[in-house]
Parts: C-alpha cells; sequence; structure tokens
C-alpha cells in the first residue's frame, strides 16, 4: 500500500474504515492505543534521567583514581610501620636514597583523601619517620617521600588485600640500621611505567617573519614538592601557580609575546627540565615565581634575586641554598647527574647575559613598588640553579612571605594576583622596548 511519504517509525497507515476494522479485530480502540502510546511516553521520559544518571556514574567509576584514604604509622623501638589505606591494589616501585636519607614509593596517579594534603610531620614518637609528602611526580604517576630521622633500611613492602573489614592496604615496614648499611641500599630508582614530563606549555607557535618576543614563565615547586606551607595552609606551588597562569594570560593578551610556562598544573618539573624548557623555546626572558618564608613573621614584602655565585647576604644564600634543594625533595637522584649538569660555572656563563637579568631587575622592582610592598634592599644576588641558563636573562622574583599574614592574604587574593602579574608584564614592556630602542639607534 503506498502512502505519501514516510511514516514515523512504530505508526500505522491505514485508510479509516481498514483502521477501524483493523482494532475492532485486535480488540483495540484507537482511541487506546494513542492512550497506551502516550503512557509509554512518559514513562521513557521519566526514565531519561535515571538512565542517563547510571551511565554517568558507570563511566565515572571506570575513570576514577585510585585514592589513599588514610596514613598510619606504628613505631617500635627499632622499626616501624609506614601504612597507606587504598581505595583498590596498586603496583609500587621502592627504593632509597641518601643524603639526606629517604624512601621513595612511586606509583600510579593517586587522589589522596587523607585530609592532610600529602604533607604529614610525623610526630616525636612515630620512629623512623621524620615527615613525608605525596604529590604528581610526571604525568600519570605519583611520588611518596617518606623522609627519615636516621639510616633505616626496607624490611619489605607490600600491598595486603582486604580482609576482616580493611580494603586494600601498601605496607612499609622499615628497620633501623647504620650507614654503611644504608648505603649498600641505595640504588639507581627501578625504570617503572613512567611518563615524560608533560611539554611545556606556550602560545600558538612562532611563524617564520613573527617578531614576538619569548618569555618563559616558571611557577616554582609543584607536585611532590609543595614549597613553603604557610601556617593557613596555603602552598608555595598553587601561589605561584596562580600568578604564572594570570601572567602568562597578560602578556598574550597584549598581542606582543610567545608565552612558554614551565608547568600549568599540579606536577614536579626537577629544576635542571625549567632551565632547559626556556633554552629549547629560545625565551629572551625568563622569570621564576616563588614565595618564600621566614622565622620573622613581622617580616613582609617582595624581593628580586639575579645570579651571583657570591651571595648578596646571609639570607640570600640561605635562600639559595633552599630553592636548590627541591630536586632532593621531590627525591631526585643527584648523584646520577653530571657535574655540568648540576653546577653550570658562572665563569661559563655569559657577562651580557647577566647584565641583561640586572637590566630587568631594576625595571621590575619600582613597578612593583607601585602595586606591592617590597622589601628594603629589593635586589639580591644568589647562585639559584634556576638561573643558572647561559644564554636566557633571568630572574627569580620571590613575591612575599607565607610566613607574614597580611602577605598571604594579599598572594591568596585575586586582586593580589593580577596586580602583582600587571606590573611583572609593564616590566617586560619596559626591557624589550628599551632593548628595541637601543637596537634601532645608530
Amino acid at each position: 500500500m503506498k502512502t505519501g511519504g514516510y511514516p514515523h517509525s512504530g505508526d500505522l497507515v491505514l485508510a479509516k474504515p481498514h483502521r477501524d476494522d483493523y482494532f475492532s479485530r485486535m480488540g483495540l480502540s484507537e482511541q487506546g492505543l494513542m492512550g497506551r502510546r502516550e503512557a509509554v511516553r512518559r514513562v521513557c521520559a521519566l526514565l531519561a534521567p535515571l538512565v542517563f544518571m547510571v551511565v554517568f556514574a558507570v563511566a565515572g567509576a571506570a575513570l576514577a583514581q585510585p585514592s589513599v584514604t588514610a596514613v598510619r604509622i606504628g613505631a617500635h623501638p627499632e622499626s616501624t610501620r609506614f601504612v597507606l589505606d587504598l581505595s583498590e591494589n596498586i603496583q609500587v616501585n621502592v627504593f632509597t636514597l641518601a643524603d639526606p636519607y629517604r624512601v621513595i614509593i612511586d606509583m600510579p596517579a593517586l587522589e589522596w583523601k587523607a585530609g592532610d594534603g600529602g604533607q604529614g610531620e610525623a610526630g616525636e614518637t612515630q620512629g623512623l619517620v621524620e615527615r613525608y609528602r605525596f604529590g604528581l611526580f610526571q604525568q600519570g604517576n605519583a611520588r611518596l617521600v617518606v623522609d627519615l630521622r636516621k639510616p633505616a633500611t626496607v624490611r619489605q613492602a607490600f600491598v595486603l588485600p582486604p580482609e576482616a573489614g580493611h580494603g586494600y592496604r601498601f605496607v612499609l615496614d622499615l628497620q633501623a640500621t647504620d650507614r654503611a648499611s644504608f648505603m649498600k641500599t641505595v640504588q639507581v630508582p627501578p625504570a617503572g611505567p613512567t611518563a615524560q614530563p608533560p611539554a611545556a606549555v606556550q602560545s600558538a607557535p612562532q611563524k617564520r617573519g613573527d617578531s614576538r618576543r619569548t618569555v618563559a614563565i616558571d611557577a616554582g615547586h609543584g607536585g611532590v614538592d609543595p614549597g613553603t606551607i604557610s601556617v593557613d595552609g596555603t602552598y608555595e606551588k598553587q601561589v605561584t601557580l596562580a600568578v604564572a597562569l594570570e601572567l602568562k594570560r597578560q602578556l598574550e593578551r597584549s598581542g606582543r609575546y610567545n608565552v612558554i610556562v614551565t608547568r600549568q598544573s599540579d606536577i614536579f618539573i626537577p629544576l635542571g627540565e625549567r632551565v632547559e624548557i626556556g633554552r629549547r623555546g629560545k625565551a629572551d626572558l625568563f622569570i621564576s615565581l616563588h614565595a618564600d618564608a621566614i622565622a620573622n613573621k613581622d617580616i613582609r614584602g617582595g624581593t628580586v634575586y639575579t645570579l651571583s655565585e657570591t651571595a648578596s647576604d646571609k639570607e640570600a644564600a640561605a635562600l639559595a641554598s633552599k630553592e636548590n634543594k627541591a630536586d632532593i625533595i621531590a627525591g631526585v637522584d643527584l648523584g646520577a647527574q653530571t657535574r655540568e649538569v648540576t653546577d653550570i660555572l658562572i665563569d661559563l656563563m655569559q657577562r651580557e647575559t647577566m647584565n641583561y637579568s640586572i637590566e630587568f631587575a631594576t625595571l621590575l622592582i619600582p613597578s612593583m613598588e607601585r602595586s606591592m610592598q617590597m622589601r628594603a634592599n629589593s635586589h639580591r644576588f644568589a647562585g639559584f640553579r634556576v638561573l643558572k641558563a647561559p644564554d636566557v636573562p633571568s630572574v627569580l622574583i620571590e613575591m612575599g612571605y607565607l610566613s607574614n599574614s597580611q602577605d598571604t592574604r594579599y598572594l591568596n587574593s585575586d586582586q593580589g594576583r593580577r596586580e602583582i602579574a600587571a606590573a611583572i608584564a609593564q616590566s617586560v614592556d619596559d626591557y624589550f622596548q628599551r632593548h628595541d630602542s637601543r637596537l634601532s639607534s645608530p
């Protein structure tokens, strides 16, 4: 039977007399069938959200990361048991590093739900463990670093299956030992399933003839290295990343710069890799952002550092020493690196690069003073590893002190972060305008 066009799915296309005869033989009426159809449509409409909720719940469960739900430390006279409660079974790699004494536990990316942010201080009664810290070490892999009070061997490390009302548990048993015995256990980190660090994030790639300058922005710390932690729980790594991304946004908005950031998420990047990111990106300027802490909580304000193997003062020397330990904090084996990587000698650095770094610092300080408090003698010098690119002018900016409540509030505020970024962006403009005018002069 021909009809005009295609019927809707499930519709009967019959002439009126034939429809009445058909419904009669089936014991139905057309009105009754239409009512049933409407009822089915209403039920489907009611069930649809529930179906989507089930689908999304199943998908979410499939994509959810395993998690750490609790940390427990049990101390005995010469041994300590360190336990992580887990949501599911995981694979781990455990090894030790010296100077300082550390146990490193590498594992898949985990969500930390233990309530301490993954940064724990063990009490004096908790045996061989002094403190621990957790974070994303590289894409897809997390790291837990356990600092030891004294040398200890890993007697055993294993994952227990669920039993007696407990879920999966990772157990680390430590036994006190002497330095000689500990050093025999130190090893190169095992080659587990790891991923490459994420590529540096930058603006749209430069094309031939692109006159934009390239600025590398380094958000200090990250991942397993939290940096300074304020009394209210603010992590330095969070502050530096927020300001770095705001500075990137402001520089890109001008259209004059190609911008590279060393990280765009809470992930650890080794100091040497931060330097190389700037160099590989052919950066014209490298800006490393930090927020320090100091014993005197009344001290506040920003400071700008440039490179020198001879520190300008004891405070600058102490800060450089602290910042240069970031790789140790994250459980990196510096012994595997060559002297050329770990200690780029100052006499190999181009004098012109150092002079350009100082020139940018002298422009930066008055710009920052217009919007925020700066320290007295706010331009200082020290041997920061992250400033040691021999061919890229570099500065390290301590934006304030997380040990000071006023600085902490300012650094945590959207306004404070915008103002800091704006001051730096203005200095970048001034620096390159000065260079352009110098190049154009006869």
